[in-house]
């Protein structure tokens, strides 16, 4: 006898013992099971199990009903008509995260249109946070990933929100090692130029700095150029910038969080030495990179001992660190938010733009614009719930 696939489904006021009661009704028939969600929002449930059924539909439809009844829940069983290829390549599953301060409505209908315009069909939706930013993950099954990685750029800059797609599977789940960005991504501040204020060049280094961007200086000829400018600041002034820069919002959390769940963290910077230094000892970081500045008799000399940390050398290091810690390059994640950091993002598992200027978005895997540094945990599948159970775990450490 061919078995009838069946979808039965039980919903209404959450208790203890809902799931027990409804597999107890199911478990007197011949039934194997293929599928099973369940959703708790607040006090409302919502359970259901999909499942290949050798038996009479009817006699289970009346077992599952009484059930129900008996725990003042409503139920329903119906036969699942399954469309032909259902079960189609596993790598046309994405996990898409949406995550918006505030999150609204139309926003979730406008992406969700994006993905059934393409094809795509949401498998699932769970709420992953409500802060410092809301964030829902859907699983979705599309037949292009392009295309749909397209259609939800799109969607992105029609609504506002920011947009995380990747392939379903444990590689997902399987990162080890985060590189962070240090100016304008672990801190809030760009630090040689608040050092250019304490040294009276301030205009000077920021013209330097427009040549670079504009593509007249290579990053290496223009941080020679703005650290020769500092030339006699004494040390005394570093440590009060040192001691004056401000993490970005949410940094503690992201690398707390991160480091309780098992991952190694660390910083990659084309700054100095001087300040990651705090920031190692502060946030306990497993690995730093920078530029070191020469200093002699207390001062500044304007240059700059060794290897000057690059674009190339900040990839570099990220190889570097990945094996330092016996971390394959496709369990890496790397955040930044500049030029500079285009090849590390690119060589990493996952590239991450944060609040990032438009040629580093073009090269990233994904993109946030949030201004808090925890929001990008969302993008990792690391729920608000894990967030705080790594925060009482550090205040009981």
């Amino acid at each position: 006898m061919n078995p009838t696939t069946v979808l039965a489904t039980i919903s209404g006021r959450d208790r203890p013992g809902v799931t027990a009661a409804f597999f107890a009704a199911l478990a007197a028939y011949d039934v194997e099971v293929r599928d099973v969600e369940q959703v708790v929002i607040r006090d409302r449930l919502l359970l259901a199990v999909l499942f290949d059924l050798r038996g009479d539909p009817g006699a289970l439809r009346n077992s599952v009903s009484q059930a129900a009844r008996a725990l003042g829940m409503e139920s329903e069983v119906a036969i699942a008509e399954e469309p032909a290829g259902r079960r189609s390549d596993p790598t046309s599953r994405s996990h898409v995260t949406v995550i918006g301060r505030p999150l609204r409505p139309g926003a979730l209908s406008h992406v969700a249109q994006r993905i059934a315009d393409i094809g795509g069909n949401i498998e699932t939706v769970t709420q992953l946070s409500s802060e410092p930013a809301a964030s829902v993950e859907m699983v979705v099954r599309a037949p292009d990933p392009v295309r749909l990685r397209a259609a939800l750029v799109q969607a992105a800059e029609d609504t506002g929100v920011d947009l995380a797609v990747e392939p379903a599977g444990l590689r997902r789940r399987a990162k080890r090692l985060v590189v962070l960005d240090v100016d304008s991504t672990l801190i809030r501040d760009e630090a040689i130029d608040v050092l250019a204020e304490r040294a009276g060049v301030g205009a000077d280094v920021t013209a330097i700095t427009d040549r670079a961007m504009s593509g007249h200086l290579d990053f290496a000829s223009s941080l020679k150029a703005r650290v020769s400018l500092l030339a006699g600041l004494e040390v005394e002034v570093l440590e009060s910038v040192r001691d004056s820069l401000r993490l970005t919002p949410g940094a503690r959390t992201f690398v707390r969080t991160l480091r309780r769940l098992g991952y190694h963290v660390g910083v990659v910077s084309g700054g100095f030495t001087f300040f990651t230094d705090r920031f190692v000892k502060e946030l306990d970081l497993d690995f730093a990179a920078a530029n070191e500045l020469e200093i002699e008799d207390g001062k500044l000399t304007g240059r700059i001992r060794g290897p000057i940390l690059d674009r190339a050398g900040k990839a570099a290091a990220l190889r570097r660190f990945a094996d330092e810690h016996g971390v394959p390059l496709s369990q890496t994640v790397a955040v930044g938010d500049g030029a500079n950091d285009i090849d590390m993002l690119e060589v990493a598992g996952l590239g991450v733009a944060f609040n990032a200027k438009s040629a580093l978005r073009e090269s990233a895997d994904t993109s946030v614009n949030l201004p808090y540094l925890d929001t990008v945990l969302f993008v990792l599948g690391v729920s608000d719930d894990e967030v705080r159970e790594a925060a009482d775990s550090a205040d009981g450490s």
